[in-house]
C-alpha cells in the first residue's frame, strides 16, 4: 500500500508543476480547484507515509487508504450483512464482559498485561460499533 500512496505523491505533485505554468499564465476557475483538490491529496498522501514511517499505522485519510479502515470495513459489512454486523458487535460485547473478568481473578495474574491491552483493544472497538449505530440511528 505504501507504494501506491508514494506513487500517487509523485503523480499528484507531477501534475501540480504543470497546473502550476497554467496557472501563471491563463488561470481559470476549474484549474484553481483543481490544484487545491492535487494539494489537499498531496498533503494526505505525505500524511499517511510519515505516520506509517512513524508509527507503523495508517491513518486512512487518503482515498486510497480511506474504505480499508476499520470503520469503513464495518460500515459496508453493516449495510451488506446486517445480522453478521449484529453478531460480531454481540460477540465484541461478550468479550468486554469475558476480558474484565479476567482483570479481576487472582488466577490469571500471569497474563494480567495482555488480558488488560485486550480489554482496552475489545472496548474501543465496542465503542466504533456503537457510534456506527447511533450514526445509522441519526440518518
Amino acid at each position: 500500500m505504501a507504494t501506491l500512496i508514494y506513487n500517487d505523491r509523485v503523480a499528484t505533485f507531477r501534475k501540480m508543476n504543470q497546473l502550476n505554468q497554467v496557472l501563471d499564465s491563463n488561470p481559470s476557475e476549474r484549474d484553481i480547484l483543481e490544484m487545491a483538490s492535487l494539494r489537499v491529496r498531496n498533503l494526505q498522501a505525505f500524511a499517511e507515509l510519515q505516520s506509517f514511517n512513524d508509527t507503523g499505522k495508517w491513518l486512512y485519510e487518503h482515498p486510497l487508504t480511506a474504505d480499508r479502515s476499520e470503520r469503513a470495513q464495518l460500515e459496508r459489512l453493516r449495510r451488506e450483512d446486517p445480522e453478521q454486523f449484529l453478531q460480531e458487535y454481540s460477540n465484541c460485547c461478550y468479550n468486554v464482559k469475558r476480558y474484565s473478568r479476567f482483570i479481576k481473578d487472582p488466577k490469571r495474574k500471569d497474563r494480567h498485561d495482555s488480558d488488560l491491552k485486550l480489554l482496552r483493544e475489545h472496548r474501543r472497538r465496542q465503542d466504533l460499533y456503537k457510534s456506527i449505530l447511533q450514526s445509522d440511528e441519526e440518518k
